[in-house]
């Protein structure tokens, strides 16, 4: 699989809307990026820091707010992370519209029952996710975790398990702002059911035609004021949960 193809089929879907849509607010948050746009769009996405050195984490001024939404998704791409970040917030505002028609997963229940996630069953997990992982080892399931800013696991080993253990892949969609969905996906066996899952997971299955994902568990915005506020005051993912809807997609 070539890295980075996700990404690009995700711009690639999404760049003719993007021509006719505008930015109205950008903000970038210590935790996570949101960006609403013209048609009543709101998207989230961790906001990625790699390498802060200085008080600048983009190399320019461009204020983004009133432009085509375009400007901002072409950043897809970019070796910034927080320009990458910008961008992926960027697709789930302009996935919006799609997004508020998917079913709701409030407690994670579809997913896990979908995934038969129960005693015995072998679950790997990238990113650690606490609630989550409360649920998983009341199930009695079996977990291990790759995490690298927690310091949790060693890759090597994890890629093992992926290739020769696992059960289900539960992927943080973080994994798309670090380039490393590809490249953990090479790694499964053809019977491990994958689930990306996070605030920033794009809901677009025809993105993941080329990829073994057979879930998206996203999150849907419904109070807009006052999830842009907790992104403003650092807020995470416990607090901007209260003012959206965990949601679904099955891929096959």
């Amino acid at each position: 699989m070539a890295k980075m193809k996700l990404v690009q089929r995700l711009h690639d879907l999404l760049a003719q809307k993007a021509r006719h849509v505008g930015v109205e607010i950008l903000s970038i948050g210590l935790g996570y990026t949101a960006v609403t746009t013209s048609d009543g769009g709101i998207g989230l996405s961790y906001t990625l820091y790699e390498n802060k050195t200085s008080c600048m984490v983009l190399n320019k001024h461009i204020n983004y707010e009133g432009r085509p939404a375009v400007e901002l998704l072409e950043k897809i791409t970019s070796a910034n992370s927080i320009e990458r970040s910008m961008a992926l917030a960027t697709v789930n505002a302009l996935n919006y519209d799609f997004a508020l028609t998917l079913s709701e997963d409030k407690d994670n229940s579809v997913m896990l029952n979908a995934f038969k996630i129960g005693e015995g069953t072998k679950v790997a997990m990238v990113g650690f996710i606490g609630p989550l992982v409360n649920i998983i080892e009341q199930r009695k399931a079996v977990l291990e975790i790759l995490d690298y800013s927690r310091g949790i696991g060693q890759k090597d080993d994890f890629y093992t398990k992926l290739r020769n253990w696992a059960d289900v892949l539960l992927l943080t969609s973080t994994s798309v702002l670090n380039n490393t969905t590809e490249e953990i996906l090479e790694n499964v066996h053809q019977d491990v059911k994958t689930a990306m899952l996070g605030p920033s997971t794009p809901m677009v299955a025809e993105a993941f035609d080329h990829l073994p994902v057979h879930m998206l568990a996203g999150t849907v915005p419904l109070d807009k004021e006052n999830l842009l506020g907790a992104i403003r005051h650092g807020m995470g993912t416990p607090v901007l949960q209260k003012y959206s809807r965990k949601s679904y997609l099955k891929l096959f």
